[in-house]
């Protein structure tokens, strides 16, 4: 174990510029097998879709192919950037009532994850596919061989996995398969044990063979509606005619001005995008810069921002192909500019409430709840293109089921629960065929010449986009490396106010923001971001210092 410890601090340092490409991710062994894509001659598409393979083995708490995700794709040759919608769907017979019980009240939110009920269609090996065709240049079946040779040979738990089987393996009496690979003696897996996995081993072998195909039909369909309906909790309804019916979708990117750089994210059913956007719209009348980052008065402009954001989320934002979203209505600039307007630099508003956007249709605000889990990872190779992606299974191990090896997520657990409020439909409520509402915001910055400069996204249920528009506005504003700006202590909120993470400088906040009328609370908020920042030398990647991640040079 402390050969590992050693290595795994080793690889945490900051990751030199390279001209030819490099890699970050949230776990070491995804980074290695991303930079020997681009050493074999991957593009950043191919080191990517190997590093979401090689998380599915490595951080299996967090991310897989049993999940889904988003993808922003800048093309180095022609400028252009695109993203694909990889996000897991709602079962065709899923009704709103899904996670309501028999006298009408919302199931409480762990109730409603472990078992079958929770999962959704998985997206990630669609999205993977799209991704390789349209991007890539290696083999499918060279994106494998790294996530085989992990599970085959097997590796070692880490801090962050550990803690994750510590978290969840009480919920593991009802699910023996996921208790035989983690636990021993029904204890959880100590850091520096090793797993090997060769179901999964097995099962990627025909992946890489069969194509999407060998996932969404035939044995391992069967095996995803099997392990779901069969479940002891809450048996899913999940359908073989749903595995084969799921679509990837390609999705223009959102894009908006802060200051001369351009931003660009998700659209829905991502939230991240929009909420991002919004943010930082409302700060640009501030001059941040002056301020700085250890200014009372900076973070709360920044929390007064936030919260107003996220109002908006909760009221307007879920899946626009089955509700209307007013997209351009929330990133206008004078609507953001009137939101502003409501922000003082000198006292905190008593209530956040959502605005109405041009183009919003009368409608409820009903939040969702989200856990801390999921992961992000960056590919950049020598063409200058650039793969950012976050992924996801949801909650530390998904349902808490596994087919062929891999964790089923529990996504649908992202829908709003109510599906209505005030006798008016939530907008993110559960539908058959729908894609729950994401906090997920890969991000790619360019600047006023239209060059890309830097590229972030996190991992954390709600506080992602927080994170995302933390980093943003640490990197643009106070001039922060990436490291140091994904590393930045986070502020962020919850139904008591403001919450300041624990430590870091950002708990001596704590009185200033009181006196400008916040409630405050310190707590730890389970944070984990990946970036990278282009250099006079080239591109240099980072991990944040709170995780296991790392970051290579091609």
């Amino acid at each position: 174990m402390k050969k590992l410890l050693l290595a795994l601090t080793a690889l945490t340092l900051p990751a030199t510029a390279s001209a030819q490409g490099m890699v970050t991710s949230a776990d070491p062994r995804a980074t290695l097998a991303g930079q020997q894509i681009l050493r074999d001659g991957g593009t950043a598409a191919d080191a990517a879709m190997a590093m979401l393979l090689a998380l599915t083995v490595v951080e299996p708490q967090s991310s897989g192919i049993g999940g889904g995700g988003f993808l922003l794709y800048h093309d180095g040759t022609t400028g252009l950037i695109d993203t694909i919608d990889g996000r897991e769907t709602a079962p065709a017979a899923a009704t709103p009532d899904r996670f309501v019980r028999p006298d009408g009240t919302p199931r409480p939110f762990f109730e409603a994850v472990a078992g079958g009920r929770s999962v959704g269609v998985p997206g990630n090996v669609r999205l993977m596919a799209m991704t390789h065709a349209r991007w890539g240049k290696l083999p499918w079946k060279a994106l494998f061989a790294p996530a085989i040779k992990l599970a085959q040979d097997g590796y070692q738990v880490t801090r962050p996995m550990n803690a994750g089987i510590t978290a969840t393996s009480r919920l593991w009496s009802n699910f023996p398969e996921i208790a035989k690979l983690y636990t021993i003696d029904s204890r959880p897996l100590p850091i520096g044990a090793t797993v090997k996995n060769p179901n999964l081993a097995k099962y990627l072998k025909k992946l890489a063979n069969g194509g999407p195909a060998a996932f969404y039909t035939g044995d391992n369909a069967r095996t995803i509606v099997g392990a779901a309906t069969g479940s002891k909790l809450a048996p899913s309804d999940i359908t073989l005619a749903d595995l084969a019916a799921y679509q990837a979708k390609p999705r223009a990117a959102v894009c908006g001005k802060y200051r001369v750089y351009k931003i660009c994210g998700m659209g829905p059913p991502s939230s991240g995008a929009t909420t991002v956007l919004q943010i930082l719209g409302m700060l640009e009348r501030f001059d941040m810069t002056k301020l700085g980052k250890d200014s009372p008065t900076a973070w709360h402009l920044i929390g007064e921002a936030m919260q107003l954001a996220y109002a908006d989320r909760d009221k307007y934002l879920g899946d626009s192909d089955f509700v209307s979203v007013p997209l351009a209505g929330l990133i206008d600039p004078a609507y953001i500019e009137s939101r502003s307007r409501l922000i003082s630099t000198d006292k905190a508003l008593a209530t956040y409430e959502a605005g109405t956007p041009p183009g919003a249709e009368p409608r409820t605000a009903a939040p969702s709840a989200e856990v801390p889990s999921t992961t992000h990872f960056i590919a950049i190779d020598a063409k200058g293109d650039i793969a950012t992606m976050t992924s996801t299974v949801e909650g530390p191990f998904g349902s808490q089921l596994i087919a062929n090896g891999y964790v089923l997520n529990n996504e649908l657990t992202d829908f709003t629960f109510v599906p209505e409020k005030n006798g008016m439909p939530v907008a993110n409520r559960v539908q058959g065929g729908k894609r729950p509402l994401s906090s997920m915001s890969p991000t790619i910055v360019y600047d006023a010449a239209g060059t890309p400069i830097f590229t972030v996204g996190a991992a954390g249920g709600k506080t992602i986009i927080m994170q995302v528009a933390k980093a943003l506005i640490a990197h643009l504003d106070w001039h922060q490396s990436a490291r140091d700006a994904i590393g930045e202590g986070l502020v962020f909120f919850n139904a008591r106010g403001l919450v300041l993470e624990q430590g870091t400088a950002r708990e001596t906040l704590l009185a200033p923001l009181e006196k400008l009328g916040h409630k405050v609370v310190v707590a730890k908020l389970g944070l984990k971001a990946n970036a990278a920042e282009r250099t006079p030398a080239g591109w240099v990647g980072a991990a944040d210092p709170r995780s296991v991640g790392t970051a290579l040079a091609q």
